[in-house]
C-alpha cells in the first residue's frame, strides 16, 4: 500500500482542475464528435501525466537506505542469510520497501570457462525441445523480498532474509537494490 503525501494530493487536484479547464475550453466546439474526441484526448493526456507525476513524486519523497547489511552462509541447509537494517531518510511515511538481491556466480575462474557459459545458442529447435532443469545451472539468481512495511520518517527497522544458495556458486558477487513506495 502506498501512502499519498500532501504533494500527491496537490498534484492530483492540479490535474483534475486542468482536465476540467480543458473540458470547458472544448465546450466551444459545436460539433459533438469533435467535442467528445477533445474530451477523450484531454482525459488521456491529463491521466497519463498524473500517473507519471505520482511515480516521480514517489521516487523523490519516499527515500530509504540500507544502513547495514551482512550475510553469512548456513552450510547445513545450503542457504545464505542476510541481516540488515533499513532506514527511512525522507520526511514522509513509506508504505513498503522491497530489497532485490542479485547473486552472480563468477564464471571466469582460471581454466573453468566453457563455451556454454559464454555462448548459448537459441533457435527454433529450443522452442520444441524439453529442457532438463537439473542440468540447467544459472549463473545469476535474483530475488525480491519485502523488508519493511509502514516505515515512519527517520525510523530504522531490522530485517532478516533467508535465501537458497546454489552449491556450485564460487566467488559470488552480491548486488543490492532497495525500492520504496
Amino acid at each position: 500500500m502506498t501512502y499519498m503525501t500532501i504533494l500527491h494530493w496537490l498534484v492530483l487536484i492540479f490535474f483534475v482542475a486542468l482536465f476540467a479547464l480543458l473540458v470547458v475550453v472544448s465546450k466551444r466546439e459545436s460539433r459533438p464528435n469533435v467535442f467528445w474526441s477533445m474530451v477523450f484526448a484531454s482525459f488521456l493526456v491529463t491521466s497519463t501525466a498524473a500517473v507519471f507525476s505520482m511515480f516521480v513524486l514517489d521516487k523523490y519523497t519516499k527515500k530509504a537506505k540500507l544502513v547495514s547489511i551482512k550475510n553469512y552462509r548456513v552450510l547445513r541447509s545450503e542457504e545464505i542469510v542476510f541481516k540488515g537494517k533499513v532506514q527511512n531518510v525522507g520526511k514522509f511515511k513509506i508504505g513498503q520497501c522491497k530489497l532485490t538481491i542479485k547473486m552472480i556466480n563468477n564464471p571466469l575462474e582460471a581454466g573453468k570457462l566453457s563455451g556454454g557459459q559464454v555462448f548459448k545458442p537459441s533457435g527454433l529447435g529450443d522452442f520444441f525441445s524439453i529442457k532438463d532443469s537439473k542440468s540447467e545451472r544459472p549463473n545469476t539468481l535474483e530475488r525480491e523480498f519485502v523488508v519493511a512495511k509502514s516505515l515512519e520518517p527517520k525510523e530504522i527497522r531490522p530485517f532478516t532474509i533467508h535465501m537458497k544458495y546454489p552449491p556450485y556458486f564460487r566467488k559470488t558477487r552480491l548486488i543490492y537494490k532497495l525500492y520504496c513506495h
